[in-house]
């Protein structure tokens, strides 16, 4: 995952903070409650700011929602690099799906072409 940077998190009850900034989500245990969920370290702040909102919630805003669908993007360009040949013309032929303009269809859109690097050249 990456953090997007620049991008403000709502911590809740009108707090905001830049996803950048962010170097530690702990989720609180003791005397957790309504308006104490998480504890976030901001960076050049010494004491950690009380979060009503929980750590995975605030992990999903630092990375934005677009982060989940480029990992399963990716998962997906690196399943099609493990088609055969022969298997991709066959599936183009019957559903007209063309699996290698998908693949390159999701290497424009993440900006990376990494499961072409990292699949056997036998597969491609």
């Amino acid at each position: 995952m990456k953090i997007v940077p620049d991008r403000l998190v709502f911590l809740g009850f009108g707090k905001f903070v830049r996803s950048d900034k962010i170097t530690a989500i702990v989720p609180i245990e003791e005397d957790r409650g309504s308006g104490r969920r998480t504890l976030v370290y901001i960076e050049d702040i010494r004491e950690p700011l009380v979060a009503s909102r929980t750590e995975n919630t605030i992990l999903r805003d630092m990375v934005g929602a677009e982060s989940g669908a480029i990992e399963v993007l990716r998962e997906l360009q690196i399943q099609i690099t493990q088609v055969r040949p022969l298997l991709k013309s066959s599936i183009r032929s019957e559903a007209g799906l063309d699996l290698d303009l998908l693949s390159k269809q999701i290497s424009d859109l993440t900006g990376d072409d990494e499961a072409r690097r990292d699949a056997p050249d036998r597969l491609l």
